[in-house]
């Protein structure tokens, strides 16, 4: 496993891990024409793979045939690339035990479809458990004899994740079966660097993938090395190109790179920010690679077409600025 994880880590380090949406007709179901339109924009962008499964996809959501549809959709048009594919449970009111039995069963699924690894989502249930330090790190063992290399999710509780401490995420990173860790803290600035500064000093052979598409300039200074973001979804030669930038220590380019992925954020993750995933879709309408018909996600709030036309105006406007 040691050998996969450093293989698979140096085809992620220093690349953009686009987490991608779905899309839906209005009634709910794959648009399948979409997603082929998709798959072929995808094939042309400077990503080491995508994220499938992921909360941008409804991994926890979606039903089990089009998640397996989806994974193999990905996998067959980016055979080179690496898919990282989301484990976890959405289920309320079971014991820890089965919840961790349906994300390993959502962990073998993965695995037969073609992911090259698993993204851990907290897992929530384990809330107020009287071992929930144990608890966490048993429920990633388990994951991680499903065989594919791992990578953390941490997202700390106010976002909707749970909180690790520090002896935890230690335990966990010190796992061989560990790639790294994605960080999405959203407005927890001090909970990034915490957790950035902890493996800097004690896990420099763990990736720190960002997922702050919020702060996305700033979470790479501070020691990410690859990202692994919802919004890459969308102009991913902008954020590729700002990855780049910044390691090969290019800082004008990366400044300026760095305004316009904030400029990209401030347009789509707002609140709601379960809206965000919609406005995804919103982007690739504009950007001409899907139609208006499938940007759909039957999860989202009510948006306004204000919101509609202000993405546009966004997309537009990065697109005449590179």
């Amino acid at each position: 496993m040691v050998d996969v994880v450093h293989s698979l880590r140096a085809r992620v380090e220093g690349g953009l891990v686009p987490a991608v949406p779905i899309p839906f007709d209005a009634d709910g179901r794959l648009h399948g024409g979409a997603q082929a339109a998709y798959l072929r924009y995808m094939i042309e962008q400077p990503v080491a793979g995508v994220a499938v499964w992921a909360h941008t996809g409804r991994g926890l959501l979606v039903d089990e045939r089009t998640a397996t549809v989806v994974l193999k959709d990905w996998r067959a048009a980016l055979a080179d690339k690496v898919i990282v594919a989301g484990a976890g449970n959405a289920v309320s009111g079971e014991t820890s035990e089965k919840a961790t039995a349906r994300a390993v069963a959502m962990a073998e699924r993965a695995a037969a479809a073609g992911a090259d690894a698993l993204l851990v989502y907290p897992p929530t249930w384990l809330r107020g458990h009287p071992q929930m330090e144990k608890a966490i790190v048993e429920h990633h063992r388990a994951l991680a004899a499903v065989g594919l290399p791992l990578v953390l999710f941490y997202l700390y509780e106010a976002a909707g994740g749970i909180a690790y401490s520090a002896a935890v995420l230690a335990e966990l990173l010190a796992h061989p079966a560990v790639l790294g860790i994605k960080l999405a803290t959203l407005d927890s600035v001090i909970t990034y660097q915490d957790t950035a500064r902890l493996l800097a000093e004690r896990f420099p052979d763990k990736l720190l993938l960002t997922g702050e598409d919020r702060f996305l300039g700033y979470s790479l200074r501070l020691g990410a090395r690859a990202a692994l973001i919802g919004m890459g979804a969308v102009l991913c030669s902008l954020q590729a190109e700002l990855l780049g930038a910044h390691l090969r220590g290019d800082a004008g380019r990366f400044l300026a790179l760095s305004d316009h992925a904030d400029r990209l954020a401030e347009s789509i993750f707002i609140r709601p920010m379960e809206g965000y995933i919609k406005r995804l879709l919103w982007a690739l309408v504009h950007l001409g690679v899907i139609p208006l018909e499938a940007a759909n996600d039957p999860w989202a709030p009510p948006l306004s077409r204000h919101e509609f036309e202000e993405v546009g105006r966004t997309v537009a406007a990065l697109k005449e600025s590179r």
